[in-house]
């Protein structure tokens, strides 16, 4: 288990993380999202213990990350930008790895070279940016880590490739109870594996929730009525309403069940109720803390 209590973190006058608090069960994948400079990158580091926290505490199963090898030799962390060194080749890379953790499986590197088909005697950085991201991920679940950590990870994979990393990430999670956190811009991605959900805005969570019930809490709901009287629109939990014609479009917070009852007994001639998907959740929630919609990366 990952545990994250009031976590703050400040580069010389600026305030990066605000006393952030979370958890993320051991077996999960826990999808970060936030807007451009949310601090999602900097949380990543401190979790991975690159980073050391100026207040508050972090503890993987109940131990420090920062300066702390027996707890790293468990973490792995792909950044958005995986590093190699120079002039190594994918197999100087692996012995180096190998050399490192004592978790190495080089019987697993060996299925991974067969599935991903790379030249184990080519230089890494030859490599184009999405087999070199490729290279990271053959890597790091070489490790065999308990808790692995990646930073916008399917950047510059094709959809073959990319479907190859999901099925290992979810095989380990199921077989190793492997946690895994993932920041991404791309909230389809996202939607895919992930179980839970934080949403980053100015060093704090504006939302944090599990997937299954943040997609049940919030519906797009389609209404118009015979006469003008639109008085139940007071009753509703709206983010975000606009008005096309004689029909409203609207953003609900709520249960369906509660929000079925309230509308149908105002005998709507027009009425659909439909659940958002985590991409428009984002959008929404972002906007409703004054984040230009224009500017979301989704």
């Amino acid at each position: 288990m990952i545990k994250l209590t009031q976590i703050s973190k400040q580069f010389e006058k600026e305030k990066v993380l605000d006393h952030i608090s979370f958890a993320v069960e051991k077996g999960s994948i826990y999808g970060l999202l936030g807007s451009n400079g949310a601090g999602k990158t900097t949380l990543l580091k401190i979790i991975a213990g690159i980073l050391k926290q100026d207040q508050g505490e972090i503890g993987i199963n109940k131990q420090p990350v920062y300066e702390n090898p027996n707890v790293k030799q468990k973490v792995m962390f792909i950044p958005d930008l995986p590093f190699s060194f120079p002039q190594y080749t994918v197999k100087q890379m692996a012995e180096f790895y190998a050399n490192i953790y004592d978790t190495w499986n080089q019987e697993r590197f060996h299925k991974l070279h067969t599935l991903l088909g790379l030249d184990l005697n080519r230089k890494v950085a030859r490599f184009s940016k999405g087999m070199q991201r490729q290279v990271a991920f053959w890597l790091a679940l070489c490790t065999m880590p308990d808790v692995l950590i990646l930073d916008e990870p399917f950047d510059g994979l094709d959809a073959v490739v990319r479907q190859k990393i999901k099925n290992l990430i979810i095989q380990d999670v199921a077989d190793r109870q492997m946690t895994v956190i993932i920041s991404s811009h791309n909230l389809r991605e996202i939607e895919d594996i992930c179980d839970h959900v934080g949403i980053l805005h100015h060093g704090s969570f504006i939302l944090e929730k599990d997937l299954d019930d943040l997609k049940s809490d919030i519906h797009k709901v389609q209404i118009a009525f015979k006469n003008e009287d639109f008085k139940i629109l007071e009753k509703l939990d709206i983010v975000h309403q606009e008005k096309r014609g004689s029909v409203f479009l609207l953003i609900v917070r709520g249960s369906r069940e509660a929000i079925d009852q309230m509308i149908l007994s105002h005998e709507p001639v027009v009425y659909d109720l439909l659940p958002l998907t985590l991409e428009e959740i984002f959008v929404y929630e972002m906007g409703g803390v004054g984040y230009a919609i224009e500017n979301i990366l989704v």
